[in-house]
């Protein structure tokens, strides 16, 4: 398994589960505003969640600061839930 997030100063990748708290159009221009320099990939998706977010981050404390200092004040978002990457089988961006 390559380990290329290490190589490159991202140790810390998780994909974030994002519910807002309505679902209007002005509130997901805001909240893909706020965001959009902030990830590596954002994605609609139709389900529980309206978006899930790739974020990359040195490691826990950096990404802490954005859940918490990014995510975590925007008023749109009503749900936050982060799955960590342990390890990936294949990854072809890489």
């Amino acid at each position: 398994m390559r380990d290329h997030h290490s190589q490159l100063g991202t140790g810390f990748v998780a994909y974030v589960a994002i519910g807002l708290a309505r679902h209007i159009k002005r509130d997901q221009e805001q909240f893909e505003a706020a965001i959009a320099r902030e990830v590596c990939e954002c994605h609609n998706f139709t389900g529980v969640f309206e978006y899930i977010l790739r974020a990359e981050a040195t490691d826990l404390v950096a990404y802490k600061h954005f859940h918490t200092e990014v995510l975590g004040i925007l008023p749109q978002v009503s749900s936050i839930m982060t799955y960590v990457v342990m390890g990936s089988l294949k990854d072809e961006r890489a």
